[in-house]
């Protein structure tokens, strides 16, 4: 296992600035995720670590060794692509042994580690098959074995699960994770599904305009946003401004349209101080709604639209000032939106205070 650093790297086409001065440390063994929206810089920085791009400014370590400027073939770095990019000619155990036969590998090992590697990604038996004889989900497997077989230090992916259907990406989710943890290999995985990132990384990034915003595990990275370009990405949030009225020891209490919310602060290194703008978020499951009043962070209303979705309701909660988004776990007032007033309360730990 290798860890890999990037040290003040810049990536430029023309004016365009795709990556500005990233810093970023992946950890022997990780599967660390790049997420942001398009033109964030994710997938460039990934061509970067592949030796697919060339940084016009800093460094690419792969453990202690400098890569910035080695040709692509010579990283040892296994690269599953977004298109998958198997050869339409050639058998699934010929895609999968192109890379040791480039190599000049004696043929006997060649066809032990090609069997070793489809083995570990369950496709022995359809090592005959041509690509397009394959399911969207079986291509897959073929291109994660092609990356395993040369032994990589390190295993790079370009939205590998994007061409499937939602079924199969739940299912190769599990099986990505598996494999890269059986292999200890160090992966990077760049992605614009939040769900895939959530529930397979162990940490991430989050970038935009060729910029990280925020670095950490996928718990604390959605619970604790540390800007509103965070929490807007890594799933819904109810976004209310308002102006600091006391802060201190990470946690503040805003004075906003829906009246005074007490909460915690997105990012404690940038503490605001009283009179500041700042925006409280909200996820739309930390909402508890009920008859009963709260003394804190508590608001009435009604109820507008509704959706029932079985294990989940989705509300718009109509009070004086805003229009939240809510989510009911378990619904029970669903179809009761006439039945009186309605209050809505979050834990002050919920709320989250964002200082940009």
């Amino acid at each position: 296992m290798i860890s890999i650093q990037i040290k003040q790297l810049t990536k430029r086409f023309g004016t365009v600035v795709a990556l500005q001065k990233v810093d970023l440390t992946i950890n022997p063994g990780e599967l660390f995720f790049l997420l942001g929206p398009s033109g964030s810089g994710k997938t460039t920085l990934l061509r970067c670590l592949a030796g697919f791009c060339t940084p016009d400014e800093g460094k690419v370590l792969f453990g202690d060794d400098d890569v910035t400027h080695l040709a692509p073939h010579r990283r040892n770095a296994g690269m599953v692509f977004q298109s998958y990019a198997l050869w339409p000619h050639l058998t699934v155990a010929q895609n999968v042994a192109f890379g040791l036969e480039e190599r000049q590998l004696p043929r006997d090992e060649i066809r032990r580690r090609t069997g070793e590697a489809l083995e570990s990604v369950h496709m022995t038996r359809h090592t005959g098959r041509k690509p397009n004889q394959l399911s969207g989900g079986e291509q897959q497997r073929v291109a994660l074995a092609r990356a395993l077989v040369v032994r990589p230090r390190c295993l790079l992916l370009d939205e590998p699960l994007s061409n499937l259907d939602a079924r199969l990406r739940l299912e190769m989710r599990g099986e990505v994770r598996r494999v890269c943890k059986e292999f200890q290999l160090t992966t990077v995985y760049v992605t614009h599904d939040q769900k895939e990132a959530l529930s397979i990384s162990d940490r991430m990034a989050v970038l935009d305009g060729g910029r990280i915003l925020q670095v950490g595990p996928p718990r604390e990275v959605y619970r604790r946003p540390a800007r509103r370009t965070v929490a807007a990405f890594i799933g819904e949030a109810d976004f209310i401004p308002g102006k600091v009225l006391a802060a201190g020891g990470g946690r503040a209490t805003v004075e906003t349209a829906l009246g005074p919310i007490d909460g915690v602060l997105g990012d404690p290194t940038l503490p605001p101080r009283a009179g500041d703008a700042v925006t409280v978020s909200v996820r739309p499951e930390c909402w508890v709604i009920g008859r009963e009043k709260k003394e804190r962070n508590c608001v009435e209303g009604t109820i507008g639209g509704a959706v029932f979705l079985g294990e989940v309701a989705q509300y718009d909660f109509i009070c004086p000032g805003a229009t939240l988004k809510i989510v009911e776990l378990n619904p029970r007032l669903f179809g009761q939106a006439a039945e009186g007033a309605l209050h809505a309360s979050v834990d002050p730990e919920d709320a989250v205070i964002l200082v940009d």
